[in-house]
């Protein structure tokens, strides 16, 4: 993984500030399991309202863990008055998600002055032995937060 330096010296808090403001993570089950600048873990635990007819997870979910663990490790790299919106992202999913969770690994692999390019594998953990689900690429646009957002707490 390449090194990033956060432009806030207090990105974990921040990121996991800016998580808990997010209705859909919260209603998914999702918590972060790990954060570093660059880098971030999101772990959504099986619930039979996230499977599908099959018992696998349902695919839109792989896709917003994708997009949840991407967004948040490219937030964990900007200003505090800065957040982030996805812009693109390409999904494949490689194996069937089931198992005991899902963790959504976000690393960004380039970040310019107003775009983060970021990676992502979804890893699903059966019996306590990950199987990479799927892998996605994501382009996340660099912008000032609305003066209402700033100071906003959960």
């Amino acid at each position: 993984m390449a090194q990033f330096e956060p432009e806030n010296p207090d990105f974990d808090a921040e990121v996991r500030r800016r998580f808990t403001q997010q209705p859909y993570n919260l209603s998914i089950g999702a918590s972060i399991a790990d954060v570093k600048p660059g880098r971030v873990e999101v772990v959504v635990p099986t619930r039979s309202d996230l499977v599908q007819h099959n018992g696998y997870f349902h695919g839109g979910l792989i896709a917003g863990l994708a997009d949840i663990a991407g967004g948040f490790a490219g937030w964990s790299l900007v200003a505090p008055d800065q957040g982030m919106l996805t812009i693109e992202y390409k999904l494949n999913i490689v194996a069937p998600g089931q198992g005991d969770q899902l963790r959504g690994v976000g690393e960004v692999i380039s970040r310019g002055r107003s775009i983060i390019v970021t990676r992502i594998d979804v890893i699903s953990m059966r019996n306590e032995n990950p199987v990479l689900c799927a892998t996605a690429l994501q382009t996340l646009k660099v912008m000032k937060l609305p003066p209402e957002l700033l100071n906003k707490t959960a």
